[in-house]
């Protein structure tokens, strides 16, 4: 591993690259901060991605192109004369030191869990006047929203007593939303389905399993049965729109049966 020295060597050549590719380069002479945003969530999701499969040198590669995007952002600020690399690195300081009293103050915290409310309490301070759901942003994806604002309405108290209880209004959302399928009603079965996966966001919240990683455990587990089935189609020489269900599904089982990804 690198020294400290080194490090900040490291970042100081980065902040030159992006200076030198910000004057010299055609691309990057005309990029701003609406052009760039969407190549940054491209490679948030690229960073997800290399977490996800816990690859170190993909993670690695990914951390520093997010990176490069946040210097990016902090050229442009610093060219408008609105804010420099700086301001960024001390606004995020303060605002670490601010939100960890039981470090830097006289505050105690004995667990993760009491980190997280005395965090949101200071958060709460900063945003004298706003809602305590204002801090979520609304770009969000549903999926992750909808465990934020469940998770900040726990923070001021408004949550179940027991976690227990929350399989009975999955259950509810769950008849609700089967009657409204029966009746046909586009609209309100919509809005409904809504409300079931709702419930089942907070109940995964309740036992402490990320919805957003389960279901994305779940799509890649899916995509890699169906490959199989795919591909064992073809070198039977059968294409699956030919298939019976039946035919489908005893590959599907054969697929089940798949030594586990590392």
């Amino acid at each position: 591993m690198h020294t400290r020295e080194e490090k900040m060597e490291a970042f100081g050549r980065l902040l030159d690259v992006l200076d030198t590719l910000r004057e010299k380069c055609p691309w990057d002479k005309k990029q701003t901060n609406e052009s760039l945003r969407a190549n940054t969530i491209e490679e948030t999701y690229e960073l997800c991605e290399a977490l996800m499969k816990d690859d170190a040198r993909g993670i690695c590669e990914e951390v520093g192109d997010v990176l490069m995007h946040m210097v990016f952002y902090a050229r442009i600020g610093e060219e408008q004369q609105r804010f420099d690399m700086a301001d960024v690195c001390n606004k995020e300081c303060d605002k670490l030191i601010f939100r960890h009293p039981h470090v830097y103050g006289d505050a105690v915290a004995n667990d993760a869990g009491a980190v997280l409310k005395t965090w949101e309490q200071m958060k709460l301070k900063e945003k004298q006047g706003k809602g305590t759901l204002s801090g979520v942003p609304q770009s969000l994806p549903s999926l992750i929203k909808a465990y934020r604002v469940q998770d900040k309405a726990r923070n001021v108290g408004f949550d179940w007593e027991e976690r227990r209880d929350v399989w009975k209004k999955v259950k509810e959302e769950i008849r609700e939303f089967e009657a409204e399928v029966e009746q046909m009603d586009a609209d309100r079965a919509e809005a409904e389905f809504g409300d079931v996966m709702f419930s089942l966001i907070n109940a995964a919240r309740l036992y402490h399993i990320n919805p957003d990683n389960a279901l994305e455990r779940t799509n890649h587990k899916f995509i890699r049965r169906f490959n199989y089935v795919e591909q064992r189609a073809q070198e039977q020489g059968r294409n699956l729109r030919d298939m019976t269900l039946a035919e489908m599904d005893e590959l599907w089982e054969e697929a089940k049966h798949l030594p586990a990804e590392e």
